[in-house]
């Protein structure tokens, strides 16, 4: 297959309020656009959300936020100018082909000679996924069963009803409105762990402030009940996003929800160590996940053997093909997998929530899980969700902290294969 004809695009959406992880704070997040043609003039459409600072931190703390989001998408645009110059049977064969030659490109745009992978598959999922929908077009697929390589099948061979929705507590968002995200359904959320209080990188006051935040969570739900999980209780899933600078430090935080009975809900620690940090993790009393260090399949590998027992895939940060390789490969070796946000856009959720939908629940959890904090975040989320080309379909919104991906769901893809009309517009000729 070639690609005769791409158009890039993209619209700036403003956050409700600055959304901090990683020491730093968003303001917005780019939505980009891309255009794939074939020479048979069939067409595939796709969307990225773009995040320089969970990609790598370096740039977007180096560098003013619009000039690092400028910075992926002149990548995106890159590597869509890339593709035509390449023959491809399967987008996962585009993306082998395009990754090394726009890594090669991010790091020059960017200044960063030791510049994070993630950046530049973050910087190709639109193309990605526009690579998806043209394959589909071509071949004549109308669903995502049918998307799925034949050797990842097994990894997503699961039929969800049910996603339990995780909602995100940032930094920002104080005990009142971690409560409130339970009172309203949520039993399964991701709290932000790794702050910096003082802005000054001082360790011991970040370790003091993550152990006074679990307190405070723990005693405020840890009478709260639910049917969705083996214990009944409401767990707790925590992303320190790399900010641990050691095992001993993230002991101690272990060690201090141990003695305040909050250890045994921990269901899993989100990437703690920075990934250059490659650490035997083996005996550590927590099932560690790797996140950003799982760039690809082969780094995948690396984690699993240095003892993490599970993998955050991001179809919508890495790309669906990067995460159908890195799900085969954690299916073979018997470590689950979930699907975590990049904070996307309604439609991406929908991407995100296929894959989700198909994976095996996590231990200890009934159901599977989908990370979606869009409409916490977004200024315009309804705005958003009006893009969806089915924006009232029963599976969109969560009810009781859950999302139902019932029949309907799996009938029409959650819809991600139909046309968005406003996106469309922005790369029209």
């Amino acid at each position: 297959m070639r690609i005769s004809k791409t158009k890039c695009n993209f619209e700036r959406e403003p956050l409700l309020a600055p959304f901090g992880f990683k020491g730093g704070y968003l303001s917005e997040i780019w939505q980009s656009v891309v255009k794939l043609e074939a020479p048979s003039g069939r067409q595939g459409l796709g969307l990225g959300t773009q995040s320089t600072l969970w990609s790598d931190a370096k740039v977007f703390l180096g560098n003013a936020e619009a000039a690092g989001n400028a910075m992926m998408l002149m990548a995106t645009a890159k590597a869509a100018a890339l593709a035509t110059k390449i023959e491809w049977n399967t987008p996962v064969d585009l993306l082998e082909q395009l990754l090394p030659q726009v890594y090669d490109y991010c790091k020059i745009i960017t200044g960063e000679p030791e510049l994070r992978l993630t950046f530049a598959l973050n910087a190709l999922v639109a193309v990605d996924n526009a690579a998806w929908m043209l394959h589909c077009r071509e071949h004549g697929l109308d669903s995502f069963d049918q998307m799925i390589p034949a050797d990842v099948r097994p990894a997503l061979s699961a039929r969800n009803d049910k996603l339990a929705a995780i909602p995100l507590a940032s930094y920002g968002v104080a005990l009142p409105g971690v409560v409130k995200l339970v009172d309203e359904g949520s039993f399964l959320m991701k709290i932000k762990i790794g702050s910096d209080p003082d802005k000054d990188g001082d360790q011991d006051k970040m370790l003091a402030w993550d152990k006074e935040r679990l307190t405070q969570i723990h005693n405020a739900v840890k009478d709260r009940h639910t049917p969705h999980t083996a214990s009944g209780h409401i767990p707790y899933y925590l992303d320190a996003n790399g900010r641990y600078d050691g095992k001993d430090r993230l002991l101690r935080l272990l060690d201090h929800a141990a003695k305040i009975g909050a250890l045994e809900r921990v269901l899993i620690v989100e990437e703690p160590f920075p990934e250059e940090l490659k650490i035997d993790v083996s005996d550590i009393p927590a099932r560690l996940a790797a996140d950003e260090s799982a760039h690809s399949d082969h780094d995948a590998l690396e984690r699993i053997e240095l003892g993490y027992k599970a993998i955050a895939l991001k179809p919508i940060a890495k790309t669906l093909s990067m995460s159908f390789k890195i799900a085969k490969l954690a299916h073979a070796h018997d470590v689950p997998c979930f699907c975590a946000d990049l904070t996307v856009n309604p439609i991406l959720v929908d991407w995100n929530k296929n894959v989700a939908a198909r994976l095996a629940p996590l231990p200890g959890m009934k159901v599977g899980v989908l990370e979606s904090n869009g409409h916490q975040n977004y200024r315009d989320w309804d705005k958003l969700r009006g893009y969806h080309p089915r924006p009232d379909g029963s599976w969109i919104a969560p009810k009781d902290g859950l999302f139902l991906t019932n029949d309907d769901f799996y009938a029409c893809s959650g819809g991600i294969l139909e046309p968005s009309e406003h996106y469309a517009a922005l790369v029209k000729n």
